[in-house]
């Protein structure tokens, strides 16, 4: 095992009677990485968060975790922290007192009114949890992780019900533990809280790896997207852009309530094209963004693939 791996997962098979939900799935994590675990539902995310969490065991294959090998027993190891399928709180407690009450079982000392604090939560500490909403659950899930100091945080879902602030609290929150060293394994379905986190992903679908490997290299395959297109003369840029070899304009795609955006498509070259032709035309270009993101049309492209098998 690489000594700067926090997680390092061979040939991890795990079955469920008859429903095969891991099959052979190879799994790297650097230590101070935000690794981020993508797929449709059903395709193995969170059997794969649990057996990091030492909520389950796998059937077959090898898994180090913080440098240790995980054997057959149901335990969560030292140095790990995080939650699936929605954090465990106490409603009829307070989140003070929710926090306080899992660092006296786990005998941890810590400023708890620091961690809600960071975590965005310091005037409601003592609300009591039945009256949150989903999102602020999901944070006080995250301030109850966060009290064992984990060297591997390991969240499923951490953005759900999450409003603007508690979104920037929880990306603060989890982009500073990755700075001071801490490996971050998340699941999502929101790409774009995973394009802002995360240096490494890895697409799940029916329980098999369909990509591994850093963002940007799913941002940088030759794969025909669609933009969104808005300039200083509509006109001249529809008319420029239907010049462009190998660009096509897409009226279908166009945003209802929309129509001075223009949607194009075509790789990167046809663009870079575009982009020059306008500029030479002293156009001005005031939007040029992905209709979807380049992770979500990854994602798309390769889980279709892979169901067509």
């Amino acid at each position: 095992m690489n000594a700067s791996d926090a997680v390092r997962a061979r040939a991890i098979t795990k079955c469920f009677g008859d429903v095969v939900a891991l099959d052979g799935v190879d799994l790297d994590v650097a230590y101070g990485e935000i690794h981020g675990l993508v797929g449709p539902n059903g395709a193995g995310k969170t059997t794969l968060l649990g057996l990091l969490l030492g909520l389950a065991v796998a059937d077959e294959g090898e898994l180090e975790i913080l440098g240790r090998p995980v054997g057959r027993a149901l335990a969560t190891p030292d140095g790990i922290a995080g939650f699936v399928d929605g954090p465990g709180l106490y409603p009829s407690l307070t989140a003070r007192q929710n926090l306080a009450a899992l660092a006296s079982l786990r005998g941890e000392r810590v400023d708890i009114d620091d961690i809600l604090a960071q975590v965005g939560l310091a005037d409601v500490a003592d609300d009591r949890v039945r009256g949150f909403s989903l999102g602020m659950r999901q944070r006080l899930g995250l301030a109850a992780a966060l009290l064992a100091k984990p060297k591997l945080l390991v969240l499923d879902e951490p953005s759900n019900g999450l409003d603007p602030a508690g979104k920037k609290h929880v990306h603060g929150v989890l982009g500073r533990l990755a700075d001071e060293g801490t490996a971050v394994v998340l699941s999502s379905h929101r790409m774009d809280d995973l394009e802002a986190l995360c240096s490494e992903v890895t697409i799940l679908s029916a329980g098999q790896v369909v990509f591994t490997g850093p963002v940007t290299k799913l941002q940088s395959e030759d794969r025909r997207l669609a933009y969104r297109l808005a300039t200083s003369d509509q006109a001249a840029a529809r008319r420029i852009a239907g010049d462009v070899p190998k660009l096509r304009i897409d009226d279908k795609q166009t945003p209802r309530g929309q129509a001075d955006v223009l949607v194009i498509s075509g790789l990167t070259p046809a663009l870079d094209a575009l982009v020059a032709r306008l500029v030479g035309e002293g156009i001005g270009i005031r939007e040029l963004a992905p209709v979807v993101s380049p992770l979500e049309a990854a994602f798309l492209e390769l889980t279709e693939q892979e169901g067509k098998r």
